[in-house]
C-alpha cells in the first residue's frame, strides 16, 4: 500500500472513476495519503463525486507516471472521524483554504478489498492487494 500510495503522490494528479446512474464520470484527485494502516482521498460532502461515491462506493483511479500506470480499483468508505480528516488536511495544508476538519464539507474516504495493478509495456503487471 506504501508503494501505490508514493506512486500517487509522485504522479501528482490521479483520475477518479465513479458511477452516475448508468453513465461513467472521471475527473482528477490529488490527494493520497495512509493514516491508520489504510489508504485514504479526500473530497467535499457537496460535490457530485461524493453523492455518487455514497450511491455506489466501488470506484477505480489511474495514474500514470514514467511510462507506468497504476489502477486501484475497490471501495471507498467514509471516515468521518475529526482525526481521520485532520491527519488528511496536515498532509495537504494547501486544501486549509477550501477545507477545515471541523467543517460539515470534508470529506475523506479509505480504500476497502482493494487491488492495485502497476502496468507498463516493458513488464509483466503487477498486483497488490489491501
Amino acid at each position: 500500500m506504501e508503494r501505490v500510495c508514493k506512486f500517487l503522490k509522485d504522479a501528482e494528479k490521479y483520475y477518479l472513476a465513479t458511477v452516475e446512474g448508468d453513465q461513467p464520470r472521471v475527473r482528477p484527485f490529488g490527494t493520497a495519503h495512509i493514516f491508520e494502516g489504510r489508504l485514504y482521498i479526500q473530497t467535499g460532502k457537496v460535490k457530485p463525486v461524493s453523492h455518487q461515491i455514497k450511491a455506489n462506493p466501488k470506484v477505480e483511479l489511474c495514474a500514470f507516471k514514467d511510462g507506468v500506470w497504476l489502477r486501484v480499483a475497490g471501495e471507498l468508505v467514509e471516515d468521518d472521524r475529526f482525526e481521520a480528516k485532520k491527519s488528511m488536511l496536515d498532509a495537504y495544508p494547501e486544501l486549509r483554504s477550501m477545507y477545515d476538519e471541523n467543517g460539515g464539507n470534508t470529506q475523506v474516504l479509505y480504500f476497502k478489498n482493494a487491488v492495485a495493478t502497476f502496468s507498463s509495456f516493458t513488464a509483466p503487471p503487477e498486483v497488490v492487494e489491501f
